[in-house]
């Protein structure tokens, strides 16, 4: 076989040897015939050694392309601008093809200059024309490169992947790649024609980072990175890590994307975050998945723009304070909700451009509304384009499975002792609080970042150093994202997805913690709807799910979660958890959000629950909307809108949600009756909540209140309003001096079955 056909099969099947040697060579070649046979199998670390324009002697110089399409080749020293190639004053030079190769020549007795081009006619007879890559000098600096091996590079989105750049007056897109166990890459593309040996890339010395600058490529090409793994010599081709915008599945091709500077207009908004106390004001979450929300009759998606038109006016009629995206970061499978990633810097390209994610957050930011996003740091899919086994080896993942593996969920495990990693990680942290403007993120699953055990069987699992089953190097991650988020972005805050009884997770580094600003609070979650679920007459023995809460509330930061895990899987929805009737359900699950918002905790109420969806969560279809039609869905959602406002103008309700002295109980001992009663207070106000856990109402219930005076029903959670049947205490009771449950003075109130009531001192 002919040198030429047997290297492109090699390049694109994966042969690893070429047998034939070249035996005519001429002597006066300057580059060897294992060079020539490295470049054309992709195994060349510096193609620049070989194509480009070189000296060969005093008086002789020469230049070399490789061109795998070509049937015929010249070199031209014309004028060479930004966005045109001028003719030459005087005929192209003709190249001739070396010898059963791809690669042509021009020699001549001198320098064509720093700037040419090459033309060439392909075996269809057209004609193309383009600047040679191989005349420019490296373009990474050794700076970025150094940062990057130490793990410190913050900014190496900008200079990794494929991104805008000028050299002169001439205009193209630098590619960059880290493949260390790579012995050749090659840039692929639809202007290209996806040959692997067109755009062969230099590697930078021992840093493993491989770079091309091709002139002419620009906004809008697909492109994607051939790789040879230096030990196996297999070949794959992959998409870009740092890509900043993809093909929609399922094709999975990077695109190169113009960085243009966006005109947002949430500079109050951001300069105001740098001041927010969160751990004082009031955040209530509407968690969202941007794909089943709504959408159009067809099925088809909202773009992010269509979402900022109507989501944003729904969470301000909905008063909610934050919005919390489930990931929204380049996924290849729907029905992964967007924890399984692969484009870790572009948002999903389902719902529309970069820029068009900008517009919603500087949509949102410009109606009051913060904006928090899933973040995935815990594990990565195996899809053959992403990032398993990058460049031929475990290059993000660990080598042995025991550590690599999460075999329960059938993904890769980061490997956080690595510096490039690491570094590609925690850059990715503040590419979306920086590039995006978002104000935080919930980082997934960070249980099974901590413990190396997680969900192994006894033999499937290696032990730390200590011999202990904690991740120290996940640990060491985690405090270096909280730390680095804190210190670049005050007021942006990060919320761990953390289901295990770590300590100090929401505790600042300093003291030993992990320093999260925040952390879900699972085991309420799963005492609440636990006991929600129990038939009413069977609750008073199981009183103490209420109540065993308390026992640890102020140990973490805690947010109230009721997520998109519980509506899922079988597990029903929040309504069809609830037992009984429909009268009673919709009672249980009114009751329930009365006892979430005036519990101390931030809230996060998964969408549809707010209007009590019947089905569980599907994430291949809108939410059922039209339930909105029945008087007892609506009901609900007038109640969830009339709570958060209630949280957020009420400051004994979130003041002092993470301190102790925000909450007092009144009464958590009567069983009996199911009723639980309680203070949430400030240092100058307060609240009384009484709850009522039957269906039976509870008339001339006393309860103790620390001062006397009149107190106005601001809430009832049976209100008609709500779909209720409107049992109250007609708006004002009051006090008497007569001492009950530790207080100075009571009241005679009525509690409705099923029901809340909340009462404020004053008319």
């Amino acid at each position: 076989m002919p040198l030429r056909k047997k290297a492109e099969a090699s390049c694109f099947e994966g042969d690893c040897e070429i047998s034939n040697i070249i035996s005519d060579r001429q002597t006066s070649y300057s580059v060897s015939d294992g060079d020539i046979l490295r470049l054309l199998e992709l195994r060349h670390h510096d193609p620049f050694q070989i194509l480009g324009q070189h000296r060969l002697a005093d008086k002789v110089w020469c230049v070399r392309a490789l061109l795998p399409d070509a049937v015929s080749a010249s070199v031209g020293g014309g004028r060479v601008t930004a966005s045109s190639i001028s003719e030459s004053s005087s005929r192209n030079a003709p190249m001739q093809r070396l010898a059963d190769t791809d690669i042509f020549e021009w020699r001549g007795d001198q320098s064509l200059g720093d700037r040419y081009y090459i033309e060439w006619q392909n075996s269809d007879g057209v004609m193309h024309r383009h600047i040679d890559p191989y005349m420019f000098p490296p373009q990474l600096s050794d700076l970025d490169l150094y940062l990057f091996g130490k793990g410190a590079n913050w900014y190496v989105y900008q200079k990794l992947g494929a991104h805008s750049h000028t050299v002169g007056a001439i205009s193209g897109t630098l590619f960059g790649l880290w493949a260390p166990d790579a012995v050749g890459v090659s840039v692929v593309g639809d202007f290209n024609r996806w040959r692997g040996r067109a755009h062969l890339m230099r590697c930078r010395a021992d840093s493993g980072v491989w770079e091309l600058f091709i002139p002419g490529v620009d906004d809008g090409s697909c492109y994607k990175f051939e790789i040879r793994h230096r030990g196996s010599g297999q070949i794959v081709v992959k998409a870009d890590p740092y890509g900043q915008y993809f093909e929609r599945r399922p094709d999975s091709a990077s695109i190169i994307h113009a960085e243009t500077e966006f005109s947002w207009t949430d500079h109050d908004w951001l300069q105001d975050r740098r001041q927010w106390d969160w751990q004082h004001e009031p955040v209530s979450i509407y968690e969202l998945h941007t794909g089943s929300w709504r959408r159009h009759a067809d099925g088809s998606f909202f773009t992010y723009r269509e979402l900022a038109g109507t989501l944003v006016p729904y969470l301000e009629e909905m008063h909610f304070t934050h919005v919390e995206l489930l990931p929204v970061a380049e996924h290849p499978l729907d029905q992964s909700w967007g924890y399984q990633s692969t484009g870790y810097y572009a948002p999903t390209s389902r719902h529309g451009c970069p820029e068009d994610f900008r517009f919603f957050v500087d949509c949102c930011h410009r109606h009051g509304i913060g904006v928090l996003i899933d973040w995935v740091a815990g594990h990565f899919p195996k899809d053959a384009h992403g990032l398993a086994a990058f460049d031929g080896s475990p290059l993000y993942e660990h080598a042995d499975p025991r550590q690599g593996e999460h075999h329960e969920w059938g993904t890769l495990i980061f490997n956080y002792g690595r510096h490039e990693v690491k570094n590609f990680l925690l850059a990715n942290a503040l590419f979306w609080l920086r590039e995006f403007h978002v104000d935080g993120l919930r980082v997934d699953a960070v249980a099974a970042m901590l413990y190396l055990d997680y969900s192994r069987a006894e033999s499937a699992w290696l032990p730390n150093e200590y011999g202990g089953n904690e991740n120290l190097e996940a640990i060491g991650f985690l405090r270096e994202l909280n730390q680095i988020v804190h210190r670049e972005f005050p007021g942006a805050v990060v919320i761990a997805e953390e289901s295990t009884a770590w300590p100090q997770v929401s505790r600042p580094t300093w003291t030993g913690g992990l320093g999260f600003s925040m952390k879900w609070n699972m085991g309420w979650m799963n005492d609440i709807l636990d006991y929600f679920s129990k038939d009413p007459v069977h609750r008073r023995f199981h009183h103490q799910q209420l109540t065993f809460a308390m026992l640890y509330a102020y140990h973490e930061n805690f947010v109230l979660a009721l997520s998109h895990d519980e509506v899922v899987h079988g597990k029903k929805s929040l309504l069809e958890k609830m037992p009984g009737d429909d009268w009673q359900k919709f009672a249980n699950l009114r009751l329930l959000y009365t006892y979430m918002f005036t519990w101390p905790g931030k809230k996060l109420l998964f969408m549809g629950c707010e209007f009590a969806q019947r089905v569980e969560w599907r994430c291949d279809q809108a939410l059922d909307w039209h339930l909105l039609e029945a008087p007892s869905h609506k009901g609900v959602q007038k109640l969830l809108s009339d709570l958060n406002q209630l949280y957020r103008r009420s400051a004994p309700l979130h003041r002092y949600e993470f301190e102790q002295r925000g909450f007092a109980w009144v009464d958590c001992h009567d069983t009996e009756q199911s009723v639980l009663s309680y203070l949430r207070r400030t240092d100058d106000d307060f609240v009384v909540v009484a709850l009522n856990f039957t269906p039976v109402p509870r008339y001339n219930y006393r309860l103790g209140v620390p001062e006397g005076g009149d107190y106005r029903e601001v809430f009832n959670s049976d209100s008609a309003w709500y779909g209720g049947g409107n049992i109250g205490n007609c708006g004002v009771v009051c006090a008497e001096p007569m001492p009950w449950m530790g207080m100075p003075y009571s009241v005679n109130i009525t509690l409705p079955p099923l029901a809340g009531v909340l009462l404020k001192p004053g008319v």
